[in-house]
């Protein structure tokens, strides 16, 4: 393939699923030829991310996605995607091992919501405890004006029930616990846009989107930002960098 974009995923594995079943669905393909080029790397056996962000004595995640970024960069893709909130601790240090441009998922949801939401400065954020823990998506937030609003220790209790026992441990969405958490952070919180900061709750929004309530969905963001960047570069390779360029540099 001469053009074409990787994606480091397996963090889980069934978010990652989702991530190419959006990509796909969105590609409006009427033949083969339609879809994009890419190359999946489902590297599921990455040590748990949260387990290292709140515990340094647990196995760190950074050799493993070190050793994606820097065998997929020798295939000289035009740009990476890393299907993971919380892997984006290490962003810095992985976009440092590469020339490859990596989109960071967190600042590009961020982003979009500033412009759908211009008005709205109490952001809601549900996340897994080590996103929350770091700041990856609160420092973005309120880069943009607008105060982080996390709800307290029972919603990111139901928060991880849904990420970690439903979804990673049972492989199955309980949309009504998904909703229960939307509407305890809209109405004990007084938030009208909720970020939703891992790719589990994204898997639940795609799975469960019957609600009220307005959410940011950062990979489902990402999956529109990807199609944009595959599409430019198969259509003009300038004219992919130059959208890449404005991406990275927002």
């Amino acid at each position: 393939m001469q053009r074409f974009f990787t994606v480091i995923g397996g963090m889980g594995t069934a978010a990652t699923e989702s991530y190419v079943r959006l990509l796909n669905e969105r590609s409006a393909a009427q033949k083969d030829q339609d879809y994009m080029d890419y190359i999946l790397v489902n590297h599921a056996s990455v040590p748990d991310r949260t387990s290292y962000i709140l515990d340094h004595t647990q196995p760190s995640f950074y050799p493993d996605l070190l050793d994606d970024i820097r065998q997929q960069s020798q295939l000289n893709p035009d740009f990476m995607v890393m299907v993971c909130n919380t892997a984006h601790y290490f962003y810095d240090e992985l976009q440092a091992a590469t020339t490859v441009p990596l989109l960071h998922m967190p600042r590009v949801a961020i982003q979009e919501m500033a412009k759908q939401y211009p008005n709205e400065k109490r952001i809601g954020l549900i996340a897994t405890k080590g996103t929350l823990a770091d700041g990856i998506y609160a420092r973005e937030i309120e880069a943009h004006g607008c105060e982080v609003v996390l709800g307290d220790a029972e919603i990111q209790e139901l928060v991880m029930t849904l990420i970690y026992q439903d979804i990673k441990e049972h492989n199955r969405v309980d949309g009504q616990l998904y909703h229960e958490i939307l509407k305890q952070m809209h109405e004990r919180f007084d938030v009208n846009v909720i970020v939703l900061g891992c790719t589990e709750l994204s898997l639940a929004q795609e799975k469960a989107p019957e609600h009220p309530y307005q959410v940011i969905d950062a990979q489902s963001i990402i999956v529109d930002k990807t199609l944009m960047l595959g599409r430019a570069f198969r259509t003009d390779v300038a004219q992919g960098q130059a959208r890449l360029a404005e991406l990275m540099a927002d």
